[in-house]
């Protein structure tokens, strides 16, 4: 079973930076794809980034291309989501998710099999 836990959360300014981490457990982490999602408070679940197992290959989301940048280190079984410009509007529950590898790109939350219990972002204005 895989397991996946995020850190890295916390209160930032507009304008300023976090790095999430999302580390995992329980099977191979290079077998899978991996992506962010995140959530605020009265909204849908959205997609936010994604890697290829191998980290050669990412996709994100229009809101945050050119200001997020999404990867992996498959020796710590981790994958990274680094928020750069961050505005009031990113403020939600940062989520990570797997899964197993196989069609390209996927951004839709029922395309990915496991799920963490989310990490709170807050940028104030």
């Amino acid at each position: 079973q895989v397991q996946l836990v995020e850190s890295g959360g916390g209160l930032v300014q507009a304008g300023g930076s976090l790095r999430l981490s999302c580390a995992f457990s329980g099977r191979t982490f290079s077998w899978y794809d991996m992506g962010w999602f995140r959530q605020a408070p009265g909204k849908e679940r959205e997609f936010v980034a994604a890697i290829r197992w191998s980290g050669g290959i990412t996709y994100y989301a229009d809101s945050v291309q050119g200001r997020f940048i999404i990867s992996r280190e498959n020796a710590k079984n981790t994958v990274y989501l680094q928020m750069n410009s961050l505005k009031p509007e990113d403020t939600a529950v940062y989520y990570c998710a797997s899964h197993s590898y196989g069609r390209w790109p996927r951004a839709e939350t029922y395309e990915y099999d496991y799920w963490g219990q989310g990490t709170q972002v807050t940028v104030s204005s």
